[in-house]
This record gives C-alpha cells, structure tokens and sequence, in this order.
C-alpha cells in the first residue's frame, strides 16, 4: 500500500466513529420493528438502562466492583503464574518433555465443566470465579511466555556465554526481555477471557456482579437490560485493555516500532 492510500490516524479514527454511528442508526431503524426489538433491543432503551445504572438510581456499581475485582485477581494471577510456568519449562527441557502431555490435556479441556466443581470448592464468593478466569488466562500467558523463551536466538544465547554472562544474567537480561514482548502480545487477549471467566462463574451462579444483573434480566426477557449488561462489560474490557497497550508502550521502549527495523 502506498503512503498516499494510508489513513492518517486522525482520519482512521474518524472513519471508525462514523462507522459506529452507522452500526447504532442501523439497529435504531431495525428496533423500529416490533419482532426485531424483542431479540435485539432498543439502542435509546439501552442507553436509559445505563444511564439509569450509573446516574439514575447508581445500582451497578457494588455489582461492577465485585465483576471488576474479579476480573483483576484473574488477570494479575493468571498472568504471573502463566509466565512462571512458561519461563520454567521453556528453560528446562526434561520438564518440558514431561508435562506437556498433561499441559495439552488441561488445556483442551472446555473451562465451563470446570464452574461447578470451583463452586463447591470456594463456594459462590468471588474466588469460585477467580478460579474459573484463571484458567482462562493461564494457558494464553503460558504458550506466549513457552514459546518466547524456545525462540531466543541461540546466536545470541553464546555470545553472551562468550562475554561470561551467568543462567541468572541470562534470565535477567535474555529470556526475560524475550518473554515480556510475547507477554504483552497475550494480555490483550488475556483482558477480554478475565471478563469472560467472571461473567460466566457469576452466570452460573453468583448473588452479584454484571453477569447476575444479565442473568436477573433474562429471565424476565428484558433484553435492553441484558444488551446494556454487554455495552458495559465492553467498555471495561477495552479501557482495561488501553491500560495493557499504555503499560506495554511504557516497559517496551526499547522495541523498534513497525517499520523501523527495514530503515537499518
């Protein structure tokens, strides 16, 4: 693609704004049907539920504290066991060769079978959805992390040898460095499975949090409820996600930006 066919960021950001507000028009034009609106919703009947949630009467609030703890206990410990896990078997190959068939199977194994059995283990607290959202996160940190150590370049592994570098400098200064780009690639799908996990544990059974409101709406058949539970959720997903990419930029500035590495 050529540099004058490329949007500048201004203008992309421009076309992805109308392109929402396309998308709302659209469902605003459909819901106008009566049998369109009854699976689908009402985008202005949306907006009053979220505005009544957060201005109105305020009652979201101790329900999406209690979704976002949840969510932030999944990710930080999910993430920092995943990269444990990953550096140590990525760094020993004897482990590696021996866990990996129990590895493979836990992670093939559908994470929802596992709510229940987290229920009766921690109850229906915050940890049981804790527990479920790890598991969630877990595997993603892990192959990223598993996978940056294999790929250190062994060029550079024996010229740091050369130069007397210990395992532990090697850690530090290598494996690490290598490790946190793949990190970073994974958390941004990390953020959205930490949301799943502790909406789904709250769908399946909770007294409170975003999940139980959607799971109260539907049975009623409130649809705008269950439509203004998921807006909500997505926002969060993607301020935390921004929070990922800011983070990101802050710790990798020593990683060439897209393009730079053709200039050298």
């Amino acid at each position: 693609m050529s540099k004058s066919s490329m949007l500048t960021p201004r203008m992309l950001r421009f076309w992805q704004v109308l392109l929402l507000l396309l998308i709302l028009v659209g469902w605003y034009l459909a819901s106008r049907n009566v049998n369109f609106a009854f699976f689908f919703g009402q985008p202005v009947e949306v907006a009053k539920v979220i505005w009544a949630w957060f201005i109105g009467n305020g009652d979201i609030y101790p329900h999406l504290w209690v979704t976002l703890i949840e969510t932030v206990l999944a990710f930080v410990i999910g993430t920092v066991t995943g990269l444990a896990m990953g550096l140590w078997l990525g760094l020993s190959r004897s482990a590696s060769a021996l866990l990996d068939p129990y590895i493979t199977a836990a992670n093939s194994m559908p994470r929802v079978i596992l709510a229940p059995i987290f229920g009766m283990w921690f109850g229906l607290g915050i940890w049981s959805k804790v527990a479920l959202a790890v598991t969630l996160v877990f595997f993603i940190v892990f192959f990223n992390v598993y996978q940056g150590v294999r790929e250190v370049s062994t060029t550079l592994l024996d010229n740091a040898r050369m130069l007397g570098a210990s395992q532990r400098q090697l850690l530090r200064h290598v494996y690490i460095p290598s490790a946190t780009s793949w990190v970073f690639s994974s958390l941004h799908t990390s953020v959205g499975l930490a949301f799943v996990g502790a909406v789904v544990g709250e769908y399946l059974g909770s007294a409170s949090g975003v999940g139980y409101l959607i799971l109260q709406a539907e049975g009623t058949l409130d649809v705008n409820t269950v439509f203004a539970g998921i807006v909500v959720l997505t926002i969060f997903a993607l301020l935390l996600d921004g929070l990922v990419a800011l983070i990101e930029r802050r710790l990798l500035v020593w990683k060439p930006r897209a393009g730079e590495t053709e200039k050298i």
